[in-house]
C-alpha cells in the first residue's frame, strides 16, 4: 500500500509518484484519490490531462467508475510547467500521450518541492514500453502498478488487448475498442492474430 512521504523537512522537497498498469486496472481511480485527500489537507492541487483526451469531459479527469475531478487539459507538457505556479501538488493523467518533455517537467517540478502525481499506461496495445512512462517511472521515488481483471481467465491483468483493427498508437476506446487481459490470454490471442492475418494473406 502506498504512503505519503511524511517525513518533516526544514527545507521543501518534492517527488514523483507513478500509478501505472493496463487499461481498466484504476489508475485513474487511485489517481483522484490521492488528489482528493491533498485538496482534503487544503494543499493548493492543480491536475493536468493532454488536450487530446475527451471521452467524457473537456475538463475533467473521469475514471471508468465515474469518479471526477476538474482539471486543465493541455496540447504539451510545456504548457504545465507555465500554469503549475505556487502549487503543492500536480496531478497527470493519460501520462503515456504527452511528448517526452513530461519527465523533464516532472523533474523540474519535484525539484522546486512539488509533489508529482502522475498516472498512465505502462505498455500500448502491442505489449511495448508506452512513450516516456518508463523514463517516468525510473526516476519517480514511487511506482505503483495496479492490475486489471482479465476478461478471459479471471486472472490479474497487465495487458491492454485492442479488439478493433488499427494499428495507430494513439486510439482511444473504452470496453468496446479495449480489453485487459492477462499474458496467457494475450499471448494466446496474438498467436491467434497472426495465424489469422497469415491465413487471409494465402487467399489473396
Amino acid at each position: 500500500m502506498f504512503l505519503e512521504n511524511t517525513v518533516n523537512h526544514t527545507h521543501k522537497f518534492g517527488w514523483i509518484e507513478v500509478i501505472c498498469g493496463s487499461m481498466f486496472s484504476g489508475k485513474t481511480e487511485e489517481l483522484i484519490r490521492r488528489l482528493k485527500r491533498a485538496q482534503f489537507a487544503k494543499q493548493k492541487v492543480e491536475i493536468f490531462k493532454p488536450a487530446i483526451d475527451t471521452r467524457y469531459a473537456d475538463e475533467m479527469v473521469v475514471s471508468h467508475d465515474e469518479n471526477e475531478i476538474r482539471c486543465s487539459p493541455v496540447p504539451a507538457s510545456a504548457n504545465i510547467t507555465l500554469l503549475a505556479n505556487d502549487i503543492d501538488v500536480v496531478g497527470i493523467d493519460e501520462a503515456q500521450f504527452f511528448d517526452d518533455e513530461i519527465v523533464n517537467v516532472c523533474n523540474d517540478l519535484a525539484n522546486r518541492g512539488v509533489r508529482v502525481i502522475v498516472a498512465g499506461l505502462d505498455m500500448d496495445f502491442q505489449g511495448k514500453p508506452f512513450g516516456p512512462m518508463p523514463a517516468l517511472m525510473a526516476t519517480a521515488e514511487y511506482v505503483t502498478k495496479v492490475h486489471a481483471i482479465c476478461t478471459r481467465t479471471g486472472n490479474l491483468a497487465h495487458y491492454s488487448h485492442r479488439k478493433v483493427s488499427g494499428d495507430d498508437l494513439v486510439m482511444l476506446g473504452e470496453v468496446q475498442e479495449y480489453e485487459p487481459l492477462s499474458r496467457a490470454a494475450y499471448y494466446q490471442v496474438i498467436q491467434e492474430e497472426k495465424w489469422l492475418k497469415t491465413q487471409a494473406e494465402k487467399n489473396e
